[in-house]
C-alpha cells in the first residue's frame, strides 16, 4: 500500500485489513479478525459469517466498481470474488499464490478464469502460472526486505535482560486462538522436559492477541506449571526468536520468519483429526513447513499430529540445538533462502498493480 502510495498518491483503498492497513489508508469494511480461521471443520463452524461478509463485500465492490481488486492470500474466500469481479469487468490481482504445488493442483483452472495477475512469493511458483496461462510475478517474499541477514541474537538478550549463556527457546504456538488450543498444552509438557535437561533454561512464548494469551495462561494453570521459566509477550515474535537458541513453531508463515532470522527449529502443528486426514490426502509433498518446502527436502524436523508429544518435540528440540555442526549448517541453508527470496518485494509487487491502473 505504501509503495502504490508513493507512486500514486490518488489511490484509495477500501476492504477487508487490519489495525496497520487502517493506519496506511485502508477504509475499513470488515475487521480481518473476522476470517481469522483456519481448516475444513473450523471454516464450517464459521461458515455463515464469513460467506455473509464476502457476500456484502461483493454486493459493495459490484456497486462501485473499483478500478481494481487485490485478493492477498486467503484463496477459498478470494477467488470467487475475483472471478466474479473478473466478470464484470474489474481486473484481479491475487497476492500471495496458492500453494498448488502442495496440494489441490486443480485449482489453477480457477485461477486462470479469477486473476489477471498473479504474484508469487516464492521463485518455483511462476512456472506453474506460466504453463497454464495466467500472467505472473515474482515479487519475493516482504519478511526477507524486512528481517537482518544477521540478527544479533547478544543485543537482543541485552535488550531483554536474559544472561548471554542460558539456554533460551522461543514457543510459538500460532497465532490463532484454535492453534494455540491445540498446542498450549504440548508445549508446556515439552518446555518442562527441556527443563529437566537445562534447569537454567527459559522459554519465551509470544502470543498474538489477549485471547490467545487468556488461553496459554489456562494451559498453564491446568498443566500445574506455574514455576515454569516463561515469559509470554504480547506479539515481539521476532525478538523472541532472534534471543532463542531454538525455536518450536507451529507450522506457518513463522517458521519462513524462523529460517530467515537463521534460528534451528522444529516444526509441529495439530489440528482437527477430520481436517488433517481431508489435508494430507489431498497433499502432493512429504513436508509441511516452508523451510523444508522451499529446500526440497527436510532441513528440520516435522512432528505433526499423533508424533507432537512432549518427548518428541523435547528430543528434536535438544538434538538439534546441541548439536553445532547442524546449527552452522541450517544458518548457511537459511541465509541463502534469504538471498533469494530478498527481491525488494513492495516495489515489485505495486509496479505490477500499478501497471493494471488507468494511467498506470
Amino acid at each position: 500500500m505504501a509503495a502504490i502510495k508513493e507512486a500514486r498518491p490518488d489511490v484509495k483503498f477500501v476492504g477487508i485489513g487490519g489495525s496497520r492497513m487502517r493506519a496506511a489508508g485502508l477504509e475499513v469494511l470488515f475487521p480481518m479478525e473476522k476470517l481469522a480461521v483456519n481448516g475444513y471443520i473450523e471454516v464450517l463452524r464459521h461458515y455463515r459469517e464469513i460467506a455473509g461478509i464476502r457476500r456484502k463485500l461483493l454486493d459493495y465492490l459490484l456497486e462501485r466498481r473499483p478500478d481494481l481488486f487485490i485478493g492477498v492470500d486467503a484463496p477459498d474466500f478470494n477467488l470467487d470474488l475475483e472471478l466474479k469481479l473478473k466478470q464484470q469487468g474489474t481486473p484481479t490481482v491475487h497476492y500471495v499464490s496458492p500453494s498448488i504445488w502442495a496440494w489441490r493442483g486443480e485449482r489453477i483452472h480457477k485461477i486462470k478464469r479469477a486473476v489477471s495477475h498473479m504474484l508469487a512469493l516464492f521463485p518455483h511458483e511462476p512456472k506453474l502460472y506460466q504453463q497454464a496461462g495466467v500472467p505472473v510475478d515474482y515479487v519475493g517474499h516482504p519478511l526477507a526486505d524486512l528481517l537482518p541477514e544477521q540478527p544479533n541474537r547478544d543485543e537482543m538478550r541485552e535488550a531483554m535482560r536474559i544472561p548471554l549463556q542460558t539456554k533460551v527457546f522461543a514457543f510459538l504456538p500460532g497465532s490463532r486462538q484454535s492453534e494455540v488450543k491445540h498446542l498450549a498444552r504440548t508445549y508446556i509438557e515439552t518446555a518442562k522436559l527441556i527443563l529437566d535437561k537445562f534447569p537454567e533454561a527459559r522459554f519465551l512464548v509470544p502470543l498474538a492477541s489477549r485471547e490467545t494469551r487468556a488461553i496459554f495462561e489456562q494451559a498453564i494453570y491446568d498443566c500445574n506449571a506455574h514455576e515454569l521459566p516463561v515469559t509470554l509477550l504480547f506479539g515481539h515474535a521476532q525478538d523472541a526468536m532472534i534471543a532463542a537458541d531454538g525455536v518450536l513453531v507451529a507450522s506457518g508463515t513463522a517458521t519462513l520468519e524462523a529460517a530467515l532470522l537463521k534460528r534451528p527449529m522444529v516444526i509441529t502443528y495439530r489440528m482437527h483429526p477430520l481436517t488433517y486426514r481431508l489435508m494430507k490426502a489431498k497433499g502432493y509433498q512429504p513436508y509441511y513447513g516452508l523451510p523444508n518446502i522451499l529446500s526440497g527436502r527436510f532441513v528440520v524436523p516435522e512432528l505433526m499430529q499423533e508424533d507432537a508429544t512432549p518427548e518428541n518435540l523435547a528430543q528434536a528440540l535438544l538434538n538439534l540445538v546441541c548439536d553445532r555442526r547442524a546449527v552452522m549448517e541450517l544458518e548457511q541453508i537459511f541465509t541463502e533462502l534469504h538471498r533469494t527470496l530478498r527481491q525488494n518485494t513492495a516495489q515489485k509487487a505495486a509496479a505490477a498493480v500499478l501497471s493494471l491502473l488507468p494511467n498506470g
